[in-house]
């Protein structure tokens, strides 16, 4: 990692232009000031964050990386980038949204430039090649996602795992014996960090709790009612009278349509819980049961440790894990044929 004293003697000034330049404290003439971002961007130099915080010259700019890829679900990622700007509003901070493809490539960048106070990293990958540069950089970085190899970072999520387990829970006490999990595109099961969660977590506990169960991944934007209907009746052939649905809106919409059409009820013939929604759960044309995944909560939390790791009581490293909460709308009952009459 470069020093200082090490830009200055590139730039051709003292040390102390440099730190002027970077922390705007004393003006420095344009040529000058070029000349030295030069040098910082050359030479990868990073800011000591403890140092720009003790001399009070905080940026008050959060940076939020958010690659958008062309297998992006826009919608629910553009609600964490809402989110996430509305918290650190509310702590007095702006943000500066990162959308290089090559995720490392602006948060190196912000991070050699002391632009910002701290990086708040989104659509965490499972092997983020973001985890290795937030290691190497002085900048605090705070996770809004687990990658699986999250050691020494800060990280924040919904307890994936606890929510999946407490949708089996709920059908399994509801007497079902046979239940499927309609999940996310493959794609997401290689690309994603959570949906492998839930689904382990899944078939974990269905099989703690001596349940048959099935998996299936729904479409992806360009053949997901098809996909996902096939996928559904699948489930539904082989025996399934509860269904887990880990997906988006459209995905849940194609689920109920196929329920729809074969004449079947909701709980009446079919039971559903809709697992990690992190949509408006009330825009589909019939109630079901949900556990959120509330893009506020998560946001929340994670620019509070952000605005923490720039004080002295900065947050250990760690999982920090949102506890899942279940909200009944009446989609779950026994299964037919188990029912008192």
């Amino acid at each position: 990692m470069a020093k200082i004293n090490e830009v200055a003697e590139a730039a051709g000034v003292s040390i102390s232009t440099v730190s002027y330049a970077l922390s705007g404290k004393r003006p420095v003439a344009p040529a000058t000031r070029k000349r030295i971002e030069e040098a910082v961007r050359d030479l990868g130099y990073s800011p000591n964050a403890g140092a720009r915080m003790l001399a009070g010259s905080r940026t008050h700019i959060f940076a939020l990386t958010e690659p958008l890829r062309r297998d992006t679900h826009a919608p629910t990622h553009m609600s964490f980038v809402l989110a996430a700007a509305v918290a650190a509003r509310r702590s007095d901070y702006d943000v500066l949204l990162l959308t290089d493809e090559q995720a490392s490539a602006g948060m190196a960048r912000v991070a050699a430039t002391g632009l910002v106070d701290a990086i708040l990293v989104l659509d965490v990958a499972p092997d983020d090649e973001r985890v290795a540069l937030a290691r190497s950089i002085d900048t605090p970085s705070v996770f809004i996602g687990v990658p699986n190899d999250h050691e020494g970072l800060v990280c924040v999520d919904l307890d994936f795992d606890a929510a999946a387990q407490l949708a089996v829970d709920r059908v399994a006490d509801a007497g079902h014996r046979a239940i499927g999990l309609i999940g996310q595109p493959q794609v997401a099961y290689e690309k994603s960090n959570f949906p492998p969660r839930v689904r382990t977590a899944f078939e974990r506990r269905a099989t703690e709790r001596g349940l048959r169960h099935d998996f299936r991944v729904s479409g992806d934007r360009m053949s997901s009612a098809d996909v996902t209907r096939r996928a559904t009746a699948e489930l539904l052939d082989a025996g399934a009278t509860a269904l887990l649905v880990h997906a988006t809106d459209d995905v849940h919409e194609a689920v109920l349509g196929e329920i729809a059409d074969r004449g079947l009820g909701i709980p009446g013939d079919v039971s559903i819980v809709s697992v990690a929604a992190s949509f408006d759960i009330g825009v589909l044309p019939q109630a079901l049961d949900v556990i959120p995944l509330v893009p506020e909560s998560s946001c929340d939390l994670a620019v509070e440790l952000a605005v923490r790791s720039l004080t002295p009581e900065r947050p250990e490293p760690g999982l920090h894990l949102l506890p899942p909460v279940y909200y009944d709308r009446a989609s779950v009952a026994a299964p037919p044929g188990s029912r008192r009459v």
